[in-house]
């Protein structure tokens, strides 16, 4: 029973998704290369609508289209009548159709009026249409009648009635005058449904002979019109003010019927004087405020799509000032049939069981009649494995040749239903329809569904194997769907590969491959951020994105979800969007979006751009006073940046016109600021607007205002008094600026008295200057002083007094008791006696020392140009230290004290000795005459002996200043030592030499010196090439013994090279020569050896024998050609000697070798040096 319950209620949908994704119907695939000649009943693919209205000015075309295997023959029936088409010759059926064309020219059109209905069968049912009822359209011209001229009383109510004749369609109805100008509708004035013309009450304008009622039918679009009406309105005896009272709908009461899906329109219409208002409601609901409208001043409720919960009673409302009036509309909702589920196309297998189910709704509840191929089934032959149960036909035990088409019929007084369904018997092996090797990418976590569409009868079952081994079960990850489709909700990279579904039913196999890649997601991992832009700059919006290497990503940027604009100043990057030159055009959200072909990501941000914002406007000045005005101005544009705060500027017309001075700041928020002002400044205001990005353009500057004088509110600043000269006191001060005199006539009283002495306040007053001299003054006495700024209007408050000091003199006297305390030979201390205060005759500044060296006390006389040296000690101080003194020395010095004005007279002469110190450096060292195992030594005194010389102290040692000391050897000397021969020293050795000066403090710095002994030339040093040679070394190249060593080689090579030359020419024999001899033919070639050599033809320099005899010898035993000191001759000492010739034209070089020897062929480092290399190492 399940498994007929799954061909009953599922195999549709199944089939659905498995044959076409974009069929709506229940259909047999009848694509001809997949299942050509699979049989199929007729299904009804196009037919017209149930009521067809036609123009008799056109042909009438009633549609019929049906498809079925094989294709179906077509016929029809009118009024319920075979309908013989091919006896007409005006009536027409399209071929392979069962459309009809009727051409009703020149005939009457109503002959064809009537109910049609047509068939489609083949050999396995018959399919028919709905039933068509075809009526000409109608616009009949209106009756003739005379309207009788209508005479009425101001504010009484009026009717004009329209009455159209009845068209086919129902005709439009609309009012005009003869000038074909529509009459103009509201509260009182309106028309009904019905078309007629409603005053709710009349006035004297209404009065018209053109009232014309006309109605428009659509099909013919034709306009016919009434007779006009005349219509006076009588103003002697005006109608008075009176309740509501409806004119349409009459009474208090009316019904309404209206049918389920379909438009309500409830109307009410009052009369009365002033005009009703309207208003509607629903007793015991609401109304439905997403379907519902009012027209016509809310004279119209209109209700859209009407459902069951739309019944009910409806009460409309007309009021004005004198009462109101109630009307219920009681509304019946009624329904034609209408498909709960309608019969759906079954395809069974023999055997099985298929059910039809014909489920309707309708009010009243619909009668439902069943036909097969179009008999209705109470007439059709007995079948006991059909049964019909109201709205249900079971069949069971279906039969190949039992297929047909099933047609349910639902019908009450408001309409009818009627549907086919075909039951159709097949028996067929499966066949997968979803190409084989498809493959299916999808991004990881995402749902991914592998196809496998088929089709077969009884319905196949369908299996999934994964990479061909595993069998795929219903369960995490995978979900098979009824229709076979293969889910997998959240796929994974490992759940890609190769797929396979078999499709199985009672009559065979099928299975095909299918392949999944899963990939990764596409993900941006730097999104584009929020920038903030000044105008003008540039902003850059980064994008990063990771994505599958697979897939081909493109990145597209978008600007408030539009493309970009095409313009330069944005470059695109691989990863960023860059805007150059940024206007506030440019303001908005900028979003990437990365696409592949399977997903796409994508972010966004906003771009604001900022500039300076613009100056404010509209400077005004209101509440005016002495001292303080309010100034008032208008923001100019932030321009996306908020305003931080105002900065408030004054010029000053009277005392510094052109120049602007800040004046105060307010904060952003505020546009209005009190300002404090000074008296007699004739004030202009600016006012200039900052937010992050700067200060904006200063605003117009404000009217002039000028503020009235006064006396000055402050005195001169800087005051002081100070004396220039003995006896006077000068008075200065810093002057008050124009903007703080506070009036004209500006000038200063200046004040002094000496202080602490009983004495009166001295004034005068002066000019508008910066200072004022007093004479006659004690030297250095205390004043107090006041400067008080005064002007026309008066004078500013008494000012504090200041202190000051007349001019100062020199010092009288010297310091006394002055003595000296020697701490070392370089530092001495010196104290002394203060001078008395009343001396110094001005502020005291210090002391100086003055202090010079007068000559050693080894010299017996002074030592002329000692530069005299001067130190300041500051303050009252009584003594202090001398340093950087000459040791071993007599010294003289005095004292003076110091003053502002100069320095007093100098006191006694003290002298003092230092003791002595260690010496100076020696002045130099030499190392001269240089022998083989001697260095002699010369050194002059130190430049400063820094007391009485007592000698000298060497040390030396082999090596340089680097090297380990060793054992140092230590000599000392008398002071009238100053050379010293050393002997016993090693040959050709590096030496250093420390030498220092001494006295009884002990020695002084020391002097270092690096020589070298000569070359011992009895035998060849080895010299180390990489440490630095001395300065004092030898030069060999002018020793006598080394010029003969040279003309003695010289003279050995010249000989050599001549007997080689004798020998060559007398034809002497080498070793090659007698190889020669014994093989005449030139064309014989020596043979190869095993090791590698041509035999005794051998390269001469495979030979290890170090030294030989100048003489020739034989070739040995073993095949080698033995290395004698006559090859020498020729291939070391010769110019490109690898290629010589003999006299009789032999080519020697090619039996010989190269001189250089490979590393495997002996060892010349055993060899002695020859004279020629010895010669070579010192050049």
């Amino acid at each position: 029973m399940d498994r007929k319950r799954k061909w009953e209620l599922g195999y549709g949908a199944v089939l659905l998704i498995f044959l076409s994704y974009t069929t709506s119907a229940l259909e047999v695939p009848l694509d001809p290369k997949v299942l050509e000649g699979l049989p199929q009943p007729p299904t009804i693919t196009l037919q017209s609508s149930k009521d067809y209205i036609f123009d008799p000015r056109e042909n009438i075309v009633i549609h019929c289209e049906a498809k079925g295997k094989p294709h179906p023959s077509f016929s029809w029936t009118r009024n319920g009548t075979h309908f013989e088409v091919e006896k007409d010759s005006k009536v027409l059926m399209k071929p392979g159709s069962g459309t009809l064309v009727i051409d009703i020219s020149g005939e009457k059109a109503e002959a064809y009026e009537g109910t049609y209905q047509c068939t489609a069968r083949n050999e396995h049912g018959t399919a028919v249409s709905n039933n068509i009822v075809i009526r000409q359209s109608r616009s009949p011209l209106w009756s003739k009648e005379r309207n009788e001229a209508v005479m009425v009383l101001v504010g009484v109510s009026l009717v004009l009635k329209c009455r159209p004749p009845a068209g086919l369609p129902p005709p439009v109805i609309f009012w005009m005058d003869n000038n074909f100008q529509r009459l103009s509708l509201d509260e009182r004035v309106s028309q009904a449904l019905n078309g007629d013309l409603y005053f709710s009450n009349v006035l004297s304008e209404d009065t018209s002979s053109n009232y014309i009622c006309y109605a428009r039918f659509p099909h013919t679009q034709t306009i016919q019109q009434k007779q006009p009406i005349s219509v006076t309105v009588l103003e002697n005896s005006p109608a008075g003010q009176r309740r509501p009272m409806f004119m349409t709908p009459v009474g208090s009461n009316s019904t309404k019927m209206v049918l389920k899906g379909e438009t309500l329109e409830l109307e009410c219409i009052a009369e009365g004087l002033p005009t009703p208002e309207m208003s509607w409601q629903k007793e015991g609901g609401e109304l439905p405020g997403n379907r519902m409208s009012f027209h016509s001043y809310n004279k119209t409720l209109k209700i859209v799509d009407v459902n069951d919960a739309d019944g009910g009673d409806y009460r409309c409302t007309a009021a004005n000032s004198l009462g109101s009036v109630h009307h219920t509309i009681k509304v019946t909702v009624k329904a034609s049939p209408f498909w709960v589920s309608a019969p759906r196309n079954l395809i069974l297998a023999p055997n099985e069981t298929g059910i039809l189910t014909c489920r309707v709704g309708g009010e009243p509840k619909p009668h439902i009649g069943w036909f097969i191929n179009g008999v209705a089934i109470g007439h059709a032959p007995q079948d006991s494995r059909r049964k019909v149960e109201d709205d249900t036909v079971i069949l069971s035990s279906v039969q190949s040749g039992s297929s047909a088409v099933y047609q349910c019929n639902a019908s009450n007084e408001f309409g009818y239903l009627m549907a086919n369904a075909f039951v159709n018997v097949l028996a067929e092996p499966p066949r997968v329809l979803t190409p084989p090797n498809r493959v299916y990418k999808v991004i990881t976590n995402n749902l991914a569904l592998l196809h496998c569409a088929s089709f077969g009868s009884p319905i196949p079952t369908i299996t999934w194997f994964k990479d061909s081994q595993t069998s795929i079960q219903n369960g995490d990850p995978y979900v098979i769907r009824e229709d076979g489709t293969l889910e997998i909700n959240m796929a994974q990279p490992l759940n890609s590969g190769k797929y396979t579904c078999i499709a199985t039913n009672s009559f065979g196999i099928r299975e095909n491959h299918v392949h999944l890649e899963v990939k990764e997601p596409t993900r941006i991992l730097m999104q584009p951020e929020y920038k903030v832009v000044q105008r003008g700059m540039r902003a850059m919006f980064q994008c990063k994105v990771k994505h599958d290497p697979s897939l081909v990503p493109t990145m597209t940027w978008l600007k408030d979800n539009v493309e970009l604009p095409g313009d330069e100043r944005f470059v695109l990057d691989t990863e960023s969007l860059t805007i150059k030159d940024v206007t506030n055009e440019d303001e908005g959200t900028y979003t990437c979006i990365q696409n592949t072909t399977l997903d796409h990501d994508s972010a966004s941000a906003m771009l604001t751009v900022v500039e300076k914002p613009d100056p404010p406007t509209d400077l005004e000045l209101s509440d005016q006073k002495e001292k303080s005005v309010q100034l008032t101005w208008i923001s100019g544009d932030e321009h996306n940046s908020p305003t931080q705060r105002f900065l408030i500027q004054y010029e000053d017309l009277l005392h510094q016109p052109g120049v602007w001075i800040n004046l105060t700041e307010v904060p952003g928020t505020s546009t209005t600021a009190q300002l404090n002002l000074s008296p007699y400044v004739y004030y202009a205001f600016r006012v200039s607007a900052q937010n992050r990005v700067g200060y904006s353009d200063p605003s117009q500057s404000s009217g002039q205002y000028r503020t009235t004088p006064a006396a000055p509110d402050v005195n001169p600043s800087d005051v002081q008094g100070l004396g220039t000269e003995p006896g006077n006191l000068v008075i200065s001060w810093t002057p008050l600026t124009g903007f703080q005199s506070n009036g004209p006539g500006l000038r200063y009283r200046v004040e002094w008295r000496q202080k602490d002495v009983d004495q009166e306040w001295f004034s005068e007053t002066v000019a508008n200057v910066s200072q004022f001299v007093i004479s006659g003054t004690p030297i250095f006495a205390p004043y107090e002083i006041k400067v008080q700024a005064q002007n026309d209007y008066g004078s500013a408050p008494d000012p504090e007094p200041t202190s000051g000091y007349s001019g100062e003199d020199l010092p009288l006297s010297a310091p006394d008791n002055v003595q000296v305390i020697i701490h070392n030979s370089t530092l001495a201390e010196v104290h002394w006696g203060p001078v008395p205060s009343s001396s110094v005759r001005g502020k005291l500044q210090g002391y100086k020392v003055y202090y010079r060296q007068e000559r050693g006390r080894q010299d017996t006389e002074e030592e002329p140009g000692q530069q005299e040296q001067v130190l300041t000690f500051s303050g009252n101080q009584s003594e202090g230290r001398l340093p950087g003194l000459q040791p071993y020395s007599l010294y003289s010095l005095f004292i003076r004290v110091l003053n502002s004005k100069g320095e007093g007279p100098p006191s006694p002469n003290k002298t003092f000795e230092t003791p002595e110190g260690v010496p100076g450096p020696p002045s130099f060292m030499n190392v001269v005459n240089p022998g083989l195992d001697t260095l002699t030594l010369e050194w002059g005194p130190p430049l400063n002996n820094n007391g009485r010389l007592a000698g000298y102290t060497l040390k030396y040692h082999p090596g340089n200043t680097t090297s380990e000391p060793g054992h140092a050897k230590v000599m000392t000397f008398l002071a009238n030592e100053t050379s010293i021969a050393l002997g016993n020293l090693n040959s050709s050795t590096l030496y250093t030499f420390y030498l220092s000066a001494k006295t009884i403090k002990g020695s002084g710095p020391i002097i270092t010196e690096e020589a070298f002994t000569v070359v011992d030339t009895r035998t060849q040093p080895t010299v180390d090439t990489g440490k630095a040679v001395a300065s004092r070394q030898v030069d060999i190249a002018t020793q006598g013994w080394f010029i003969g060593l040279m003309c003695a080689i010289a003279l050995l090579i010249l000989v050599l090279l001549i007997v080689c030359f004798i020998k060559r020419n007398k034809g002497g024999k080498y070793p090659v020569k007698e190889k020669e001899d014994a093989h005449q033919d030139p064309e014989i070639q020596p043979m190869k050896e095993d090791d590698g050599t041509f035999g005794e033809y051998r390269s001469i320099e495979s030979d290890t024998e170090d030294h030989k005899p100048l003489k020739g010898s034989r070739t040995p035993s073993n095949g080698t050609v033995r290395r004698d000191e006559s090859d020498d001759s020729l291939v070391d000492y010769g110019e490109g000697g690898d290629g010589q010739f003999n006299e009789d034209g032999s080519f020697i070089g090619q039996y010989s070798g190269k001189k250089e020897r490979d590393t495997h062929e002996g060892n010349e480092s055993s060899e002695a040096p020859s004279p020629v290399n010895a010669m070579n190492s010192f050049v």
